[in-house]
């Protein structure tokens, strides 16, 4: 561990003005970011003496092997700027908000030509409009079938979407007219699009404006007899009522306003927000945060409040994307203010583009829906105490298992396992999966293509382990020698600058691991710790296991370590083991089929590397290409009819000579060798 006053700057050094501050450990790895009104004021509260410092305090300056700043112009300028680096580097003593579950939207891509109506989780992205978050996708669904009465808009798959447009009959939905069919061209994409904006706003809350057009287009045609045509306008104006009321009124004043509440203690908190537009609930989202900083209260809303709303202002910000007004309500109530609330709500203004009013209810209505929504936020905690509570304490014990049969100084906190793939020898891969606190860390995971010395893969599992370890920790040496040359950028920015210096793009291999496993028994950690050894580095454990009879391998040792069934150190090891042969076989039949289709479509005349990246790009495998018609391939942008033909006439060729092939020629699954 490092002493803070090891890398503690000079004094004068530190200018006094607003900015953002970041801590590295000493593999250049950025580990806290925050910000602050006065740098030189902030930055002193970390370098008093430790022993007065708060245990996570301590133990982040103390992790710590440098600090660096950038001056910037604003308040809101630092807050913008700390929301960017947070996302970008994802420090590890920071606030992390992770979801509660994965909650479906329903979203509109307005991006495209013809824009569709889905459903669609995770990250959002830009040029589409969301509506949500709802419980369940099935309410998505009912939602969207009443509406499609009304605005009949397209949402199909792209897949569906070609290929009824080149057949020139349209799906189901265009035959019942619960859809436009803009792919055969019953409309223009101008109409359709027309139709897609209208659909947005009516999500968005503009209700009556159009259950007003129908009544009266209701009227005008009872009124000219046509009686028919009345009564599907009248049910069509039902179901919108109906998709309206199945959002409860809660504020009879028509309010938009996010509501947030906060319930938790020392170590962790869980976050509801309920999204009312127009009085109604249209949405509700939870967190749960572990707090690996000390933080009060009034700072976790100002997190918070960035989480939500950083990601709205990068969405939004993007030709054709969605009018932040959706997302950014008009009011913005929390269970606390943050620490200088005005510069908040300077901050949402700029996003919304008007004025957000953010406080804290006080009377009425909207303090009885804070209320309940603070009962859901104490439900939420509750429920992850109770889920994660056997959950925690299990993942230390695996970690203090693991330390003491490998006889390490401390818990291996990173871990990387690698794993070899190839069939026979050919399109040789490797893996290299993450677990950090004995969880998966699935954006580290790497694969490799092995290469071999001659270019055509390695002579064995061996060869290829030694070369897969020498190549990721040559990465570590290059950017650590990279991380140490002294960047001026960042510790003695100019006090002029209005906005903070480009940021070095994050290092991928910059970060060692405690602990390494490779699947596999003595050869294979033979010729790791081989690689290693060439490298020079002596500071990262290493073992294998081995799976025959799950038996744990050192280096040089001439007995493995057997670790009880029962061990939950082993079962760590076993699903790290199993989640890089998952993803090294996954790489491996990905490589295997493109492979293929390159091969035998090479030989097809006029067939160029455009056309038959397009190929691959449309249809993924050799399997679907193979059960795709003369039709669907013509579909394909470039092809015409004859080059399709010559296509379905050689993969054919290529089956027929497979199923006269021996069952381990051709479509064998991807194996190892050990």
């Amino acid at each position: 561990m490092a002493d803070p006053a090891s890398y503690r700057p000079r004094p004068g050094e530190i200018p006094t003005t607003p900015g953002v501050y970041r801590f590295v450990d000493d593999h250049g790895r950025v580990i806290y970011v925050g910000k602050a009104k006065n740098l030189r004021a902030r930055l002193s509260n970390y370098f008093q003496d430790v022993a007065n410092l708060h245990p996570r305090t301590r133990t982040m300056v103390t992790t710590a092997a440098a600090v660096e700043w950038t001056v910037v112009g604003t308040e809101v300028e630092a807050l913008t700027l700390e929301y960017t680096w947070i996302k970008e580097f994802d420090p590890r003593f920071n606030v992390k908000y992770r979801d509660d579950k994965s909650y479906p939207y329903l979203a509109v891509t307005m991006g495209e030509e013809y824009p569709r109506a889905q459903v669609m989780r995770g990250a959002k992205r830009p040029g589409t409009r969301y509506f949500g978050p709802y419980g369940h996708a099935w309410a998505i669904r009912e939602t969207l079938d009443l509406l499609l009465r009304v605005f009949p808009v397209r949402t199909c798959s792209s897949g569906v979407f070609r290929r009824a447009a080149s057949s020139g009959r349209p799906c189901l939905l265009g035959y019942i007219d619960k859809c436009s069919a803009p792919c055969v061209g019953r409309v223009s994409p101008e109409e359709h699009r027309t139709l897609a904006e209208d659909f947005c706003d009516f999500m968005a809350g503009d209700t009556a404006r159009f259950v007003r057009r129908l009544e009266a287009r209701m009227k005008e045609a009872a009124a000219e007899m046509e009686y028919e045509q009345a009564g599907r306008l009248r049910d069509d104006i039902e179901a919108l009522r109906r998709a309206t009321e199945k959002n409860a009124v809660v504020l009879t004043d028509g309010t938009d306003a996010d509501v947030f509440a906060l319930a938790g203690d020392e170590l962790e908190a869980a976050v509801q927000v309920f999204h009312v537009r127009d009085g109604r609930i249209r949405g509700q989202r939870g967190w749960v945060v572990e707090k690996v900083e000390d933080v009060t209260d009034a700072e976790l809303v100002e997190h918070l409040l960035q989480q939500v709303y950083g990601a709205v202002d990068e969405v939004s910000d993007v030709e054709g994307a969605a009018p932040v007004r959706d997302a950014v309500p008009r009011e913005v109530l929390v269970p606390q203010l943050p620490p200088d609330p005005k510069q908040m709500a300077a901050w949402l203004r700029g996003i919304r583009g008007s004025r957000v009013d953010l406080r804290v209810p006080q009377r009425g209505d909207k303090r009885e829906l804070a209320a309940t929504v603070h009962a859901n936020a104490e439900h939420a905690l509750m429920l992850h105490r109770t889920r994660r509570a056997g959950d925690l304490t299990t993942r230390s014990q695996a970690l203090q298992e693991i330390q003491e049969a490998l006889e390490l100084d401390t818990a291996p906190l990173r871990i990387e396992c690698y794993d070899i793939s190839t069939t026979q020898g050919t399109h040789q891969v490797a893996s290299m999966v993450v677990f950090e606190d004995g969880l998966a860390r699935k954006g580290e995971y790497r694969h490799f293509a092995v290469r071999g010395p001659e270019g055509d893969g390695a002579r064995d599992d061996t060869a290829a382990m030694y070369e897969v370890v020498t190549r990721r920790f040559k990465r570590y040496l290059t950017e650590r020698s990279e991380t140490d040359e002294p960047d001026s950028d960042f510790t003695d920015a100019p006090e002029s600058a209005e906005v903070g210096p480009e940021v070095p793009e994050r290092r991928r291999f910059a970060y060692p691991p405690q602990l390494v496993v490779v699947d596999g028994g003595p050869p294979q950690v033979a010729a790791a710790a081989r690689a290693l050894a060439d490298l020079g580095i002596d500071d990262v454990a290493l073992c294998g296991l081995a799976k025959r009879l799950e038996e744990v391998w050192l280096p040089g040792e001439p007995f493995p370590v057997v670790l009880p069934r029962s061990s939950e150190g082993l079962y760590l090891l076993q699903r790290l083991r199993d989640e890089a042969h998952r993803f090294a076989i996954t790489y491996h039949r990905k490589r295997r089929s493109k492979g293929m289709t390159a091969s035998v479509l090479d030989d097809v005349p006029g067939l160029g590397p455009a056309r038959r990246k397009a190929l691959l790009a449309e249809f993924g495998s050799v399997k679907k290409m193979r059960a795709a018609t003369v039709e669907e391939i013509g579909a394909v942008r470039g092809m015409g009819a004859s080059t399709a033909a010559a296509v379905v006439e050689a993969l054919s060729t290529v089956s027929r000579d497979t199923v006269a092939a021996p069952p381990d020629v051709g479509e064998s699954i991807a194996t190892e060798s050990k």
